[in-house]
Order: structure tokens, then sequence, then C-alpha cells
């Protein structure tokens, strides 16, 4: 999901949403083979005290030599995000008493303020040693010298391809790792069981297609005597989520798909998926009229109010939810299906920056390897509702038998992550499409075609520049 999604959130979680440029790729759900090994990340942290004393990580193994004659600082960046923020601090605590000799310094930016942060102190040598970025960024990352290959001798090619889900491939760029992911984030549809039961639906039975989906939204809809929305059936708000609505999702199920196997080509107009799928996502707010751009701010916020009925939202959000509103009677259901089933895959990951030399690269490989142990993963599952990343953890019954984490896990395996120019820029011309139409009374098909054009134009230019190079 898009980073732009958390932006809105967070504010909740700072929206993107999710929210790039990484791999194109069919997300497929591995059957586990038996005996998986205990885990690259799962037991690989920690580092000696000075005294030599062999302490151990929280994965029970034996700590490295990191840090072990003399102490040393580094600095990780994330941006604000308070449940993240949170879970950061005590996990820090947490890695400082197995490794004594190494300090770690959490900074936090507005999201808004991130990548301005990254490219103005990382190329003066300055800022952090470990970076938590979205997997959309990563090409562009790598192309501007922010990052280095992750060091193969502790996190071996093999193992990370054995052991977690296909996804992780979006962070290999020019056959190497340059960062590793915590947690995946999927779509899904949340949804208020007591607005359910208030308009004569079945809490039980969600909408499970696109038909569906608008005669619920439709009997969700409460409008006061002047028209305006007191209830919205289903949340509208294209600069969040519904972006990659678009492209991951509903463009399958209509049965086309996003860009081409190379990534050069943009394939929304090559087949009538791409113009079907655009429509029925803004029929909701120009012919259904179930939801409204900007309704109570954002549509997590008049989702948490009880103000929107449905939402297409994030795996991220179930973490932000429970702490804000615990009371809110809602569930979760997998996204409803048209030709065919998908949904989205983005993930946050983490990396180490070029500055990171010397005894503080080692004490970064150090906490890389803590961030993507098999306790953290669960630890990242529990406070913010994200999923794991690795298939060993991911599929374990208590979380792929879980209400609400359960739907979004079950969804892995229909699950796509596009590959993008400029993440910024291709979600911006979605929202400018879908505002042209809503606002602007264009021709659906007209904004469409402009759509492709100008996407397409960033992919054209982006390959242009890399034949130079």
């Amino acid at each position: 999901m898009s980073s732009k999604s958390e932006k809105n959130n967070g504010k909740t979680e700072q929206r993107q949403k999710g929210k790039p440029q990484p791999a194109f790729f069919r997300l497929a759900v591995l059957t586990l083979t038996a005996a998986l090994s205990a885990g690259l990340m799962a037991g690989c942290s920690g580092s000696r005290s000075a005294s030599g004393d062999g302490a151990k990580d929280a994965s029970g193994q034996q700590s490295g030599d990191a840090g072990k004659d003399e102490k040393v600082t580094i600095e990780y960046w994330q941006y604000q995000y308070p449940v993240k923020v949170d879970l950061i601090n005590s996990l820090i605590k947490e890695f400082e008493k197995t490794h004594p000799n190494i300090t770690v310094k959490q900074t936090n930016f507005p999201y808004d303020q991130y990548n301005e942060k990254v490219a103005t102190l990382i190329p003066a040598g300055k800022g952090p040693d470990v970076i938590n970025l979205y997997y959309g960024w990563l090409p562009k990352y790598t192309a501007s010298g922010y990052l280095q290959p992750l060091p193969k001798e502790s996190f071996p090619d093999s193992k990370i391809k054995e052991e977690f889900f296909p996804f992780v491939e979006a962070a290999k760029i020019g056959g190497s790792y340059y960062a590793i992911p915590t947690a995946v984030r999927t779509l899904g549809l949340y949804y208020n069981k007591d607005l359910f039961a208030k308009a004569g639906l079945d809490p039980a039975k969600p909408p499970a297609t696109w038909e569906e989906l608008v005669d619920y939204s439709k009997k969700l809809t409460e409008k006061d005597a002047k028209g305006e929305f007191v209830v919205e059936g289903m949340a509208w708000q294209p600069n969040s989520q519904l972006h990659h609505w678009y492209r991951d999702a509903l463009v399958y199920q209509a049965g086309g798909k996003d860009i081409s196997e190379d990534r050069r080509r943009v394939l929304w107009n090559e087949t009538p998926a791409g113009l079907q799928a655009f429509k029925y996502l803004l029929d909701f707010a120009t012919v259904h009229k179930v939801g409204t751009k900007d309704f109570y701010n954002d549509d997590i916020t008049a989702f948490k109010g009880g103000h929107a009925a449905m939402n297409i939202d994030g795996s991220f959000q179930l973490g932000g939810l429970k702490k804000d509103v615990p009371n809110l009677n809602f569930a979760v259901a997998p996204l409803p299906a048209y030709k065919g089933k998908a949904t989205q895959a983005s993930f946050w990951a983490n990396g180490i920056t070029k500055n990171a030399k010397g005894k503080k690269l080692e004490a970064a490989t150090e906490f890389l390897k803590f961030l993507t142990s098999k306790e953290v993963q669960e630890q990242w599952v529990e406070k913010v509702g994200e999923l794991p990343a690795s298939k060993a953890v991911a599929l374990q019954d208590k979380y792929a038998k879980d209400e609400k984490i359960g739907p979004f896990i079950r969804q892995l395996g229909d699950a796509n992550a596009h590959f993008f120019v400029d993440e910024k820029l291709e979600r911006d011309y979605f929202v400018q499409a879908a505002d042209s139409v809503v606002l602007n009374k264009v021709p659906a098909e007209k904004a469409f075609e402009e759509l492709v054009a100008k996407t397409q134009k960033l992919y054209d230019d982006y390959w242009a520049k890399q034949a130079k190079k």
C-alpha cells in the first residue's frame, strides 16, 4: 500500500501510501517445506559484551563480535508514525540489553519531510546508519547512492529467498539485496459490524463480489435532509489506498495486468480491463454517490469515527485501530472479487546507508538482523498489525486463523506489488485523474487516456536515463 496512505492517518499512519520502484511480480504464497531452517534473520543478531561473556540475543543465539572492544552509536531513521516509533523504542532497549556496547538512537521526521532529509543529509555523510524506507523508493535510493548492498556474509541471497515470501525480490536491485523487510501489508475490506446490522445486513457475510460491494455501499449510506453525508457507505479517498486498489487489484480482477514483464510498458489500456476498473472505482463517487473525498478529513478518520461503513485499507491500520478505537466493532474481509481474485502487497524495509563503515557497519548489521528476527516480526504483528515477512512466521496458525489478520494473510497468494518509477508522481497522476472526473466532470475515458500517457512517459524517461548510465 502506498506509503502515502499512511500520511493522512498519522496523523495516524502517515499515509501513502505504504504509501517507489521495486520489482513487479506476481506474489505467490509457497507451501512451507518441512524443516525450514531456524531463520536467517531470526537468530543471527547479537554481539558479545565487552567482557566476552557470550551474551545471547533475542532469538537465543550466541551474539556476534560487533562492538566487542569499543562502544559504538548508530542512528536509526523512520518517519513519524506513533505505533511504530513506540515499538522501535522498546525494541532498541531490548537490543541494547544483549548488545551493551552498541547504542541505537532513533530519529523521526514527518512523512512529507522524510525523503528531503534523506537527500540532504546522507550525501553529506550525515544521518542514519540504518534506515526504514518504502519498498518503492529503492530504485531511487540505490541510483542516488544512499544505500549499500546488504553484507552477503550476514544476509546470504539463498537464505533470503528461502525464508521470505517472493515479494522480497523487490528489494533486489542489480543483483544485490539493498534492504530487508520486517513486515508486509496487503489490502482488505474493513467494515463496521454495527452499521451493517443497522442497515439490515449480516455482519458475518461481507460483500464478496464487485456487484455486492456496490449494493452494500448503497444500503449503508446515510444522508441528512440536505443530502449531506452522515455515513459513507464506502469511504472514497483517492490519495489513500485507491491507487493501489486500482493497479494491483481491480485491474487484475477485471482480467488485465499493470505493467509489462520488463517493467517498461504500462498495460492498463491494452485490454478493456484497465478502463473498466477505472470506471468501477470512480462510480462509487460519481454514479452511486456512496462516498466523497476528504469526508471527516480522510477515510481512516471517518471509519474510526463510525462515519464510514466500509473502507479499502491496508493491514497496517490494525495497530492504530486497536490503539485509537479499541471499542470499534469492526471486521476485515478479503477484497471483493470480479473475474478473479487479487490484492496489493507492499512493504517497508530496512537498509544500511553508505555512511555506515567499520564498527558502525558491524553494529548496523547486528541491528538489522535483530529487526528481522522471528521475535521482532511477531511483535510487529501484535503492535502494528502488519503481516510477517517470512513464511515461517506468517503461516503460523495463530496468524493465518486470526479473525482480523487471517483475511490479509489468506490473500497473499493473490497479491501483486507493482514497480514504481516515481511513487509520488504516479500516485499524484492517479489522484489528478480521479479529481478531473469527479470535480471537473471530465469524461472518464479522456481522464484515463491522459493518466496512461503521463504514467507511460514517466517510465519512458526513467528507462532512457538508465540507458545513459
